[in-house]
């Protein structure tokens, strides 16, 4: 009987479960929190809906930083992992019919400049070169520069880009410059002697704290205009079709990319030269015992490594999505996305966070071993002054003792 009634209790148990459960599935999904309504409500009001799906891409590096923890790090002096997968394929999302019309130039610009320039047909291929020269540009020096030199070389100022054109009296408009706030200028379709030209005369007067040119970073890819080629990037070489070779967003959308991957070359190359200077000091205190630099020394170390790691993190633009994405229509945003896995920016990214936080943890070991050394010569210290008052008192009572003698 006792076995009944238990079994009795289990099943009206298990039906009670049961009714809850029908109960809460009926009640439909629970009530939105209050950040996802106001988000619903902001974007009602500007007229805009993103989708969720599309997420800018600092929260994919951001939430893959959070994980760095569980992956393996690269210990200082190990060589560098092997260069991107240059060879990938990555489809880009520009069609001609979705594509929206670029912006028009402000009314200084003379339309029939726009119209002078070299027609572009299928085939033709041009090259795209990335400079990193200055931690950052003088936004208002630069703008009146560009202004003086000619209408042309200024037609859009974004939040965190200028867009002109280069021209020349013999051959009229030949390509694109953009000038970014960081200290990166990306120029498309210009030949060597004219990005000289433009990085000794327009930039260099604007440069702030200029980079040495072991520390400056530069990198070249290819144009390539096609007819009947789906768009992507491959090999370096952007293809797109030739009937949007005039429109200046998808350049600027791609360019974003571009500079972003040149700008982690140069926190790349710093943080090579720190593991370079630093690479023999856990051999030396592993063989000797004993650390090559004071204390002062490594506190200055710690303070330069945290000091690279927040340029990276929380002073640059590297991990943040360019603000020029949150006007300019949503296929811009994508095409960038794109460009930038084919850059590889959050593997990239990631590797660099790890090769600061093994030389945080470096220098925290040679910190604590600094401060443990010297704990030990206090106790030392200590112990050859109770010695020294041991044989004082000796001393005395030896003498006490012969006086009363």
């Amino acid at each position: 009987m006792r076995c009944l009634s238990q079994a009795t209790r289990i099943s009206m148990s298990s039906t009670n479960d049961s009714r809850q459960r029908s109960q809460v599935a009926a009640a439909g999904s629970p009530p939105k929190d209050i950040k996802t309504a106001f988000r619903e409500a902001r974007s009602a009001s500007t007229g805009r809906v993103r989708s969720p799906e599309r997420r800018p891409l600092q929260r994919t590096l951001s939430r893959n930083l959070q994980q760095q923890g569980s992956k393996t790090s690269i210990a200082p002096g190990q060589p560098a992992p092997g260069p991107r997968g240059r060879d990938k394929f990555v489809p880009l999302p520009v069609d001609v019919e979705d594509v929206p019309q670029a912006e028009r130039p402000p009314p200084s610009f003379d339309p029939a400049q726009e119209d002078a320039q070299p027609e572009v047909g299928p085939g033709t291929r041009g090259r795209i070169t990335v400079y990193c020269v200055s931690d950052s540009l003088d936004r208002e020096m630069l703008d009146r520069r560009l202004q003086q030199r000619g209408p042309q070389f200024l037609l859009h100022s974004y939040p965190d880009a200028l867009y002109g054109k280069y021209s020349e009296l013999e051959h009229g408009i030949v390509g694109d410059v953009l000038y970014f706030d960081y200290g990166v200028v990306v120029l498309w379709g210009l030949s060597k002697k004219q990005e000289q030209d433009v990085l000794k005369n327009l930039v260099a007067p604007c440069q702030e704290a200029p980079l040495p040119a072991a520390m400056s970073a530069r990198d070249e890819f290819q144009y390539n205009y096609a007819a009947n080629e789906k768009a992507h990037i491959q090999n370096d070489t952007v293809t797109i079709d030739y009937r949007l070779s005039r429109n200046h967003m998808i350049k600027i959308a791609i360019s974003h990319a571009l500079a972003q991957s040149t700008k982690l070359v140069h926190f790349e190359a710093r943080v090579l030269d720190i593991i370079s200077n630093t690479k023999n000091l856990p051999e030396h205190l592993a063989n000797t015992g004993e650390i090559l630099l004071s204390k002062k020394q490594i506190a200055q170390l710690i303070g330069t490594v945290f000091i690279e790691k927040s340029r990276v993190n929380l002073l640059s633009t590297v991990l943040d999505t360019p603000e020029f994405f949150w006007d300019a229509p949503d296929s811009m945003q994508t095409l960038y996305e794109r460009v930038c896995e084919y850059m590889e920016l959050e593997e990239r990214v990631r590797v660099l966070n790890n090769r600061y936080q093994v030389l945080t943890e470096m220098l925290d070991v040679l910190r604590d071993h600094q401060n443990n050394s010297h704990s030990a010569a206090l106790e030392w210290i200590v112990i050859w002054l109770i010695v020294v008052c041991l044989f004082v008192g000796l001393f005395e009572c030896t003498a006490l003792v012969g006086w009363h003698k």
